[in-house]
């Protein structure tokens, strides 16, 4: 199949032009990274995003797959000297994965099976009797196969295994296996069991020792949670539809007749899909909702980590960072505006005959280091530390005190990353720069961790875990060159991400500006080693130069743009850095004349908000939060408490919150707006600010229900809403996108 015909599909199924991903399709096959794409080539895609870029890339590499596996079965079939023009016609026209195995599957080499046995009895001609189901006396033909030679004791013998040959000959018929699939999508239900003697140990998987529910419309984090119940050897599954009506199908298909040989072929069915159907097409479906759910899991984990990503930075400050602790002391840093650590030392403000001597040392370093923000870990310890510090009196009020979310932080201060970075230092030294570092920026210092250790997926140790990098990869990648990097301060791992550099470059980057001192222009970059002009067209845009020689070095003006530029300035007689600064300048400008066949309106206005702004920060302004005084841990919650909060994850039950007391607080989907949600997503993000209300709080099990309604009722966290669907009444969580997907399959195969 051509390229040109999968172009047809992707535009078709992707509701975009042939020629949008013909361009897109041509610059990845180039080695053109997607931030590049659909930041500088906006005329050849048509202004597609980095999601629509993403999903063309995703599917030329389904249909290529495909292809690929066409090609294998056609040459495999050939191969066996049985590949015939209408088996050609049928191959080329599979659309799917699963058509493509049903057509080989007859022609697929196997092991010895019940019905290779029985042809080896010489019984196949007696199944093509039956098959056929004229009208006979079966026991009499059957008597007619009976041979001691060839181990064939009896006529009932015979018909057995000539029944092996018809129920190998039904479960490899194309039709026949699409019907059963179909039916599985449409009606099956998932049931899982607790194993005999788990029960204790299972415990946490309570809520799925007896359940059924129709699979269709089970939400994803229920069924990654009961298959993790089965991974761990608590639970048993089962996906199968009414056993009755699926072997109805087969006998509608395959019985032609009401005679002998009909009631045998009608056994060769039940036969058919017990045997080998029902186990064969439950593996697919299980197959088929893990990826869904799997995808829907992913995309949860890359959306909250998106947010994190792009969380507000403080900037550029002077910063006191607290690591917390009780028994051990909090460890102290302090970094300069370069995030470049100063001091470090341990204080003891929990212990009383130390909290003097703790408040002098923090005044000292405020006063001797020009502190200008205080980061405190919001982990153990962390209240009742935030609380020591803002009750220094003497503090100056424009030290604002800030709690940091400081997951994932013990992960860096163990890395090789960190070891590299202060070699000479502990861990808690290096822990607590961390939080320091990512009070000031996060996106720079989020990338030295691996992003499944920060906290904010759902199930993410069941989903495909090549998926689930490839995809953080990608969240990281898009943040990055979103934002855009200093490449003279840029950590070696934040370079890494930036398009078309990776580790080797990233490194090369860092030691030729350690022997050579900092870049003065975007085309000294080109000196670096191995730094070829592919890898600098794809990384120069997003890279950065505050003071360079040129002024549209610190802009994401894409050095092939500066001609553009340079001649809208010289038209104005003008300098580049007037152009910048004075917006009369920019006024006067015309953009229709610089249009030329490569460059049109949407690189030129691209370009003029560079001007406007040049290497602007897309993120949020920070914003300083401070959680209530009166609460710092379970204890002290009440129902119908207002409270400031800090959305730490959001998954598809729910968003979780941050309330200032070590254990975060659910807002359930049905408590998050006094509307219907669907996605928790479309209401809140990662790291934003809320006022929630206590709902109901179970200390002994740490839990804490929260409500974001205008108007609570207080309804318990044990007792969420129950769902028609639940046959066994267990507590249902919303439907979601991966109910969706589901249920369209549902309606696709009424």
């Amino acid at each position: 199949m051509s390229e040109i015909h999968f172009y047809k599909k992707i535009a078709l199924n992707l509701n975009i032009n042939e020629k949008q991903v013909d361009a897109v399709v041509g610059l990845l096959d180039e080695g053109a990274t997607i931030p590049f794409i659909s930041r500088y080539r906006k005329e050849m895609t048509g202004s597609m995003d980095e999601v629509q870029v993403a999903n063309v890339r995703d599917e030329i590499e389904r249909l290529r797959a495909l292809e690929k596996r066409r090609e294998f079965i056609l040459e495999s079939i050939e191969g066996q000297g049985k590949l015939t023009p209408e088996l050609i016609t049928l191959l080329r026209q599979a659309e799917t994965v699963s058509a493509l195995e049903d057509i080989y599957l007859p022609f697929k080499p196997k092991r010895r099976t019940k019905a290779t046995i029985a042809r080896e009895k010489g019984l196949e001609p007696l199944a093509q009797i039956l098959f056929d189901q004229g009208k006979m006396d079966v026991e009499d033909e059957a008597e007619k196969f009976v041979s001691a030679e060839k181990e064939v004791k009896s006529a009932d013998d015979a018909l057995s295994g000539a029944r092996d040959i018809v129920a190998e000959w039904i479960n490899e018929n194309a039709e026949a296996r699409d019907k059963i699939r179909n039916l599985f999508k449409r009606s099956a239900t998932i049931k899982s069991k607790v194993l005999r003697g788990k029960e204790e140990a299972g415990e946490k998987f309570k809520d799925y020792f007896d359940w059924e529910e129709n699979l269709m419309g089970c939400p994803s984090h229920r069924l990654l949670a009961i298959r993790r119940g089965e991974s761990e050897e608590i639970l048993s599954i089962h996906i199968m539809p009414s056993e009755e009506e699926a072997i109805d199908l087969l006998v509608n298909q395959f019985v032609k007749s009401n005679n002998s040989a009909s009631t045998q072929v009608k056994l060769a069915c039940d036969d058919a899909y017990n045997r080998m159907m029902q186990g064969s097409i439950e593996t697919e479906m299980r197959m088929m909702t893990k990826e869904l759910a799997d995808e829907k899991a992913i995309q949860v984990f890359a959306d909250n980590l998106r947010e994190l990503m792009l969380a507000s930075p403080l900037g550029q400050k002077a910063i006191l960072a607290i690591d917390p602790g009780f028994r051990t002391g909090c460890k102290v840093v302090v970094l300069d505006k370069q995030g470049k650590l100063l001091d470090d030392t341990v204080i003891y403000p929990h212990e009383q005959n130390k909290i003097f001597q703790t408040k002098q040392l923090i005044l000292a370093w405020c006063d001797k280091h020009k502190v200008e923000a205080i980061a405190i870990g919001n982990g153990t310890a962390g209240r009742e530390t935030e609380t020591f510090v803002r009750s220094i009196e003497e503090l100056p009020k424009s030290i604002n005190v800030i709690m940091v979310n400081e997951s994932g932080a013990s992960i860096y201060s163990a890395s090789d990353v960190a070891r590299e970075e202060f070699a000479d230092k502990d861990i808690t030294v290096r822990g607590a720069v961390s939080i320091g570092r990512r009070l000031a920026d996060p996106l720079a210092e989020l990338v030295k961790i691996d992003a499944k250790s920060i906290g904010v997926g759902q199930y993410q140790h069941d989903v495909d875990q090549y998926l689930l990098k490839k995809k953080l990869d990608e969240v990281v990648e898009s943040c990055v060159n979103k934002v855009g990097v200093e490449v003279n301060t840029a950590s070696k791992q934040l370079l890494t991400y930036v398009s078309g550099l990776g580790g080797v470059l990233a490194k090369n980057i860092v030691d030729y500006r350690n022997e050579n001192g900092p870049f003065k222009s975007r085309k000294d970059i080109l000196k670096v080693p191995r730094m070829g002009e592919k890898a600098y067209e794809q990384a120069a845009g997003f890279l950065r130069i505050a003071n360079g020689k040129n002024p549209l070095d610190k802009s994401a003006v894409h050095p092939e743009s500066y001609g553009i530029v340079e001649k809208m300035a010289a038209d104005l007689n003008c300098t580049i850095e007037q152009l910048m600064t004075e917006k009369e300048f920019r006024k006067q400008i015309s953009l229709q004349k610089y249009v030329t066949e490569k460059v049109g309106l949407p690189t030129l206005n691209d370009i003029m908000n560079e001007l406007d702004k040049p290497g602007r920060d897309p993120r949020k302004s920070f914003e300083v939060f401070k959680f209530d005084d009166s609460v710092h841990e379970i204890a002290d919650l009440k129902v119908g408490m207002k409270l400031p909060g800090i959305v730490t994850n959001v998954t598809n039950f729910g968003a979780f919150v941050d309330i200032g007391v070590h254990q975060d607080g659910l807002v359930h989907v049905s408590q998050l707006s006094n509307t219907f949600v669907s996605d928790p997503n479309t209401v809140v993000k990662v790291q934003q600010q809320v006022m929630v209300t206590v709902t109901e709080v179970d200390a002994q099990r740490k839990r804490i229900a929260l409500s974001m309604k205008d108007n609570v009722v207080s309804t318990p966290v044990s007792k969420p809403a129950q769902n028609s669907n639940n046959k066994k009444g267990k507590p249902e969580p919303p439907a979601n996108d991966f109910v969706s997907q589901l249920a369209a399959l549902k309606d696709k195969f009424k």
